[in-house]
């Protein structure tokens, strides 16, 4: 059997002793099981969910209780009541519920697998370039080998990220992409306690802003029908502009030893996607950033609304979810460092300072009218003069626009 052109350690594995018969027998259920777990992608999910789910159970995951359910469902059923005078578009949440962070993992993994399988498979691909044409020979039918453990490894690692990213989180629509399934608001009780600690704010009142935030979303992307795939779109445009750095996966590999399994999982793979600076990826991040700062805008803009002055601790709690969106948390930016992607709106301050300067001049029924069409939506230039923008868009017709749109009972030009 030829070498393996670098080494690898299964999750938990030991290296055999080759002159073990039941060491190697071991050793190759792993292998098989690993193979078997691949799946037809380039990723290895479910080696992803198990590495995610043993950071969880080393750093805690606490079961949501019944109390904490209670809680989730009467703080978003206010947050409802709350946002219907503050927003055109009604309810959009259909079941409510309070998620662990393996929970979370669980509940958005089919979104992570559509954004990251492009990329992971762009490395793989580029692992594999890197096996020399001999070897290549040698290997003949075992090269799927190379795939497979590209794969594994990215999926250890994005396992990994995953978890750092679910102990962080606070909702489901949290990070501004839709995550979760249609129409379900979700908080995570854990986290939500931590993060309140961190603010020295009663927990009842950051768990109530929280819910306003996530009900707000669910609003959102529940009655503009085309905003869904119009977000995870611009991500995965500005994704596909994403290159791997050939030199610094040689250079990563050239540390592993064959001999030591444990360098395969030290193997770090930051720094290996790089966003292309050519002019059109430089245009896909500008409409990927427009398109976050446009919903997280909307949605913090619409809950200062509805708030008002009923909560005592509005005031900081706004400030802090601006500079800890804007910012990115750590785990945040441990996933842009391992795919290349920041999924934080830079424009935050520009896209709420516009959406109130629409909401003086049409109101709420024509602010909320310009969902109606992806059109309608100010572009990044808009955001430097909000005014001029709102008065220009009172002439516009929905009915001149082809394309997705959301025809409601509101006329855009109200």
């Amino acid at each position: 059997m030829p070498d393996i052109p670098f080494g690898f350690s299964l999750p938990g594995a030991q290296p055999p002793d080759p002159s073990d018969p039941q060491q190697m027998q071991q050793f190759m259920n792993q292998l098989q099981q690993m193979f078997a777990g691949q799946g037809s992608g380039p990723v290895n999910w479910d080696l992803a969910r198990q590495v995610a789910a043993s950071q969880l159970q080393s750093s805690g995951d606490p079961a949501v209780t019944i109390v904490e359910r209670n809680q989730i469902e009467e703080s978003l059923r206010l947050a409802d009541l709350w946002l219907d005078p503050a927003s055109a578009m009604p309810s959009g949440i259909r079941a409510a519920a309070g998620w662990n962070r393996n929970e979370w993992i669980y509940n958005t993994l089919e979104v992570w697998k559509k954004l990251c399988d492009p990329i992971a498979g762009r490395m793989v691909g580029a692992m594999s370039d890197l096996v020399p044409d001999e070897a290549k020979a040698q290997l003949g039918p075992m090269q799927s080998m190379v795939a497979t453990l590209g794969g594994a490894l990215f999926g250890g690692q994005l396992g990994q990220a995953l978890g750092q990213l679910a102990a962080e989180v606070l909702s489901a629509g949290d990070i501004g992409l839709p995550l979760g399934p249609a129409g379900t608001a979700a908080l995570i009780p854990a986290n939500i306690k931590a993060y309140g600690e961190g603010l020295e704010i009663p927990e009842d009142q950051v768990r109530l802003y929280v819910a306003l935030r996530e009900a707000a979303h669910q609003r959102l992307f529940q009655h503009v029908p085309w905003l869904r795939a119009h977000v995870l779109t611009a991500v995965e445009t500005y994704a596909s502009g994403i290159t791997v750095n050939r030199d610094a996966i040689e250079e990563a590999m050239s540390r592993v030893d064959p001999a030591d399994p444990e360098s395969m999982q030290a193997m770090a793979l930051e720094g290996i996607f790089t966003p292309e600076d050519t002019p059109q990826q430089k245009a896909s991040l500008a409409r990927l950033e427009t398109a976050l700062a446009l919903v997280e805008g909307w949605v913090g803009h619409v809950v200062d609304s509805a708030v008002g002055d009923r909560l005592p601790s509005v005031n900081a709690l706004g400030e802090a979810f601006r500079r800890r969106r804007a910012a990115g948390g750590p785990a945040e930016q441990t996933f842009a460092a391992l795919v290349g992607l920041e999924l934080r709106p830079r424009r935050l301050r520009e896209a709420g300072a516009l959406w109130t300067a629409v909401l003086e001049h049409r109101g709420i029924a024509g602010r909320d009218a310009l969902w109606d069409h992806p059109d309608l939506l100010p572009t990044d230039e808009d955001f430097a003069n909000p005014v001029a923008f709102a008065q220009a868009k009172l002439d516009w017709d929905i009915s001149e626009l082809d394309g997705p749109g959301d025809k409601t009972d509101e006329d855009p030009k109200s």
